[in-house]
């Protein structure tokens, strides 16, 4: 090998190794990988699936020497430590084999303890009820009169309906139901993720807490009277055994009451285009 392959091989190395030491991110928070050197010709991003836990762009190339030196910003939207290599290509259609690995790491929002699986239900004996006669006969008056009740049903909520305009999902009913599952421990890890991350993305816009670094932003928002009671709540939740017990759900999602259901959603868009620009 020669000495320019020499000092090519050491770079590389040099490179990978400062790839590990990058700073890590949280859980929808934007990142980026300044001053990168990689190899070979211009590299693009791939158009990747929407379910993919990383989200990347690439903000700027410029030539540099025989490959190019990019800034590359990325959001992980599933903690855990991530290759970006997988999300890139060349714009020449050539192979990317010779890339090192661009190792990234995200970070949840709350603690990450040991998932608890729950028990498995006690089998129950069904008891008897009669023959086969006598279950046809109980099934056709059920049967009967389940469709009266449904068609008295709807016509009275048709009436209802248009005596009163229906009233638009508010976003404490929205939350509702989650939070009664992360109390009772059955939310998956993906569903955690998500409702971190929406939380967070709605709290940070609100109290225009943009600039502010993650670990600042997070603790700024625990100790907030409005948002820290519930995110203070789901983490003590996720480091105990049983399920929670005596929590006023009332005064969790208070803060919520008065919002249209979709804000969540909005505060969501809002931060990936705004960490976009």
């Amino acid at each position: 090998m020669n000495c320019r392959g020499v000092l090519r091989a050491w770079a590389l190395a040099a490179l990978c190794s400062g790839l590990q030491a990058q700073d890590s991110s949280t859980v929808g928070m934007p990142a980026r990988l300044r001053d990168l050197v990689l190899p070979g010709t211009e590299l693009e991003v791939v158009n990747g699936d929407s379910r993919a836990p990383v989200a990347l762009r690439i903000v700027a190339a410029r030539p540099h020497g025989d490959g190019f030196r990019y800034e590359l910003e990325y959001w992980g939207l599933d903690p855990g430590a991530h290759d970006l290599r997988p999300y890139l290509r060349r714009k020449d259609g050539t192979s990317t084999a010779d890339l090192p690995a661009i190792a990234v790491q995200v970070n949840s929002v709350l603690a990450e303890p040991g998932l608890v699986a729950p028990h498995d239900p006690a089998p129950n004996v069904v008891p008897g009820f009669g023959g086969y006669r006598t279950w046809m006969v109980a099934g056709g008056v059920a049967w009967a009169v389940g469709l009266i009740a449904l068609l008295a049903a709807g016509r009275k909520r048709h009436g209802v309906l248009r005596a009163a305009p229906q009233r638009p999902r508010t976003l404490a009913e929205h939350l509702r139901p989650l939070v009664e599952r992360a109390m009772r421990g059955e939310l998956s890890r993906e569903e955690r993720s998500q409702l971190e991350l929406s939380l967070v993305a709605y709290w940070r816009r609100r109290l225009a807490l943009d600039e502010r670094r993650p670990t600042e932003m997070l603790s700024e928002l625990r100790r907030h009277a409005e948002a820290g009671p519930l995110l203070q709540s789901l983490e003590d939740w996720l480091h105990r055994p049983e399920p929670a017990r005596d929590v006023d759900l009332q005064r969790l999602l208070a803060p919520y009451r008065d919002l249209p259901a979709e804000v969540l959603e909005t505060a969501e868009l809002e931060s990936a285009t705004g960490g976009a620009r």
